[in-house]
């Protein structure tokens, strides 16, 4: 039983309500780690988020038995409250204020203090990559437990693998490079469900020949745009998708608002020139030859109901040679499009994206 007990919380809303995480690491006296947690809880505000952060965390200490527990929040609003400095006016966080203060009873000696946001990245890493997948979230180590701030050399560490929805229309280069990079064990991810818009394609094949479970959804065979975005979400949802990837997928479809910042594409070129209807393949590499450019490339970002619009996540760029046509072109920008896309599954798999006002930030 450890003698002491560190807690880190953080709780976030994006949308104060909007969808909502909240997190916590537990660490013994001498800084090792002994639980890393987040937790997704759909609709809330900000404040209900850093208070169940906190219930969990206490929750969760209590299992060890300690005495003596230091609780660190960069909410100074949740801290002067609990410490009795500023009074509960809310309905909504009242019952939530009082569990805390009876699970803090079950101490013998504790201390809630703030700290600085900068002081408190563990937590809130685990905080936004819950909210990038919208599942709940587990960090472990394999073999032994983890020191904050000192990997161990035998320590590895493992999550789930994020799970993959990939959306094609075509031949499933993209899909193959995945996969590639899945094997290789270069990406946390497994590729859950195959959907195409289309029944004879290549892709199909490819991807049922690496043993994928592969579904034909196409527009024609549904009444409206409305119902074909509905068969695709229930697949996803059925397979317990947590980023879908389109990758050489030519449809739109009306991206549902538990997908909000959940779906990626990637385009030809960067964005946001030779984006939208009509843009794609060889039509966007002949626009880019005919305007004369010297640089093209690729771009990955999150979808939104509009052609090639979104938060950028991910650009490459590659030389346009004098002597290019849309073919030479095409495949120095696949090699660039082989390098982004699992580069951005990466970065959302290890929960280093934000949206912040239209806008992606990557986090260290």
């Amino acid at each position: 039983m450890p003698d002491k007990i560190i807690i880190h919380t953080d709780g976030a809303s994006r949308g104060n309500p909007g969808p909502s995480a909240a997190g916590f690491t537990l660490a013994d006296g001498s800084g090792t780690r002994l639980q890393a947690k987040a937790f997704f809880i759909g609709q809330a505000t900000n404040n209900v988020a850093e208070y169940t952060a906190l219930i969990k965390a206490l929750e969760a200490a209590g299992q060890f038995g300690t005495e003596q527990l230091t609780v660190f929040s960069d909410s100074e609003l949740l801290v002067k409250q609990v410490n009795g400095w500023y009074k509960v006016k809310s309905e909504q966080i009242r019952p939530l204020f009082r569990q805390v203060i009876d699970l803090l009873d079950g101490f013998k000696n504790w201390k809630v203090q703030h700290i600085m946001r900068e002081k408190n990245t563990e937590a809130d890493k685990l905080v936004n990559r819950a909210l990038n997948l919208g599942r709940d979230v587990e960090v472990k180590i394999a073999g032994s437990v983890e020191r904050i701030g000192k990997e161990k050399p035998n320590a590895k560490r493992y999550e789930k693998p994020t799970r993959l929805g990939v959306l094609i229309s075509g031949g499933g280069t993209t899909l193959m490079n995945i996969l590639e990079y899945i094997n290789q064990g270069r990406l946390n991810a497994e590729v859950a469900v195959v959907i195409s818009s289309r029944l004879t394609v290549a892709g199909v094949e490819r991807a049922k020949n690496a043993g994928l479970d592969v579904k034909i959804i196409r527009k024609k065979d549904l009444p409206n745009i409305d119902e074909f975005s509905k068969r695709i979400e229930e697949e996803l949802v059925a397979a317990n998708v947590d980023l879908v990837v389109q990758g050489g997928w030519l449809c739109l479809w009306k991206i549902p608002a538990r997908y909000e910042n959940r779906v990626m594409n990637i385009h030809p070129a960067l964005l946001p020139n030779f984006g939208g209807q009509g843009m794609w393949g060889h039509h966007v590499h002949e626009a880019v030859l005919a305007a004369g450019c010297k640089i093209s490339g690729c771009t990955v970002h999150f979808c939104t109901n509009q052609y090639d619009k979104g938060p950028i996540i991910v650009q490459r760029a590659c030389e346009v040679k004098d002597n290019d046509t849309p073919e030479t072109l095409a495949d120095r920008v696949f090699e660039q499009e082989c390098i982004a896309y699992p580069q951005a599954i990466g970065l959302f798999a290890e929960g280093k994206l934000l949206v912040q006002d239209g806008k992606v930030k990557t986090k260290s």
